[in-house]
């Protein structure tokens, strides 16, 4: 059985614009939830005492100050603390007093380290030249390697990839870090990957029905398409799957949003890149 994709083309616009729409909204009047990389923070790299004193009882005792908490090598425990915008030195190391009094003898400490606000605004600035080169970078190579339809079809698609990707992070909440930066690219990069696979098979069945109306021409190679893109996204939600339940709390986020951006990428892949190739004739279009 074939699936008619192109017949909710006008559909897919307007779906596209609300979300759009919505993502802009939410960056607006709700930004993004800074984590400690960007905002500043204190990083402790503490070894508890006893067995006894388990990463959930460091939680539960620091439960106040909000903390990241993961296990390291050698059975340490890499405690993240957020601090209060606009905070003084003197604050600031008040707080790590606090949380060395609420610890107490129960952990030893092998590393602290203040991200001021300066360091978290040069790494902001980082995160934002690292999506932007990666933006050109995937502009250019989408213009080599397509033209006409193709290529215009790859860069709205990649537009809104960006657009949905942020948006997302703001909506939700989750928290915006380095972390979240590389979720996106890779994000990214998974969606482009998949549209480069449908345009193939797209030009190679061009080349092969020359008469076939161009609705029916591109369900026919997404429909072909079809199983390896859904094999292919399913296998990776199921590894996000088992991050989210067995790889502890500080992998939530990242196999959360890495599951939206491989849904997405897929979509996108189906309903914007595709659909947008219906107003071009491709097959006068040259390489």
């Amino acid at each position: 059985m074939q699936l008619h994709f192109m017949k909710y083309r006008k559909l897919s616009y307007w779906i596209s614009g609300i979300l759009v729409l919505l993502s802009v909204v939410c960056l607006v009047f709700r930004g993004l939830n800074y984590g400690i990389d960007f905002s500043g923070g204190i990083s402790m790299e503490v070894i508890p005492q006893s067995a006894d004193y388990t990463v959930d009882k460091m939680r539960a005792a620091l439960a106040e100050f909000k903390p990241e908490l993961q296990a390291v090598d050698g059975g340490a425990v890499l405690v993240r603390v957020g601090l209060p915008k606009g905070s003084t030195d003197a604050q600031q190391n008040e707080r790590v007093s606090q949380i060395k009094n609420i610890l107490g003898d129960n952990v030893s400490y092998s590393q602290v380290q203040i991200v001021g606000p300066k360091i978290g605004g040069e790494l902001i600035r980082g995160g934002i030249l690292a999506v932007l080169v990666s933006f050109v970078l995937m502009s250019v190579y989408i213009w080599i390697r397509y033209r006409g339809g193709y290529a215009v079809g790859s860069f709205v698609s990649l537009v809104l990839d960006f657009v949905l990707m942020f948006g997302f992070f703001s909506l939700t909440g989750l928290e915006f870090n380095q972390t979240a930066i590389a979720v996106i690219l890779m994000g990214i990069g998974y969606s482009i990957n998949d549209k480069v696979v449908n345009y193939d098979r797209i030009d190679e069945n061009i080349k092969r029905y020359h008469k076939m109306h161009m609705d029916d021409l591109i369900d026919l190679s997404v429909n072909e398409m079809l199983h390896r893109t859904v094999m292919t996204s399913v296998s990776t939600i199921l590894a996000m799957v088992g991050l989210y339940v067995f790889g502890g709390i500080m992998l939530h986020d990242f196999a959360v949003a890495m599951t939206f951006s491989i849904v997405m990428g897929t979509l996108t892949s189906i309903y914007i890149s595709n659909v947008i190739l219906y107003h071009f004739n491709l097959r006068e279009t040259k390489y």
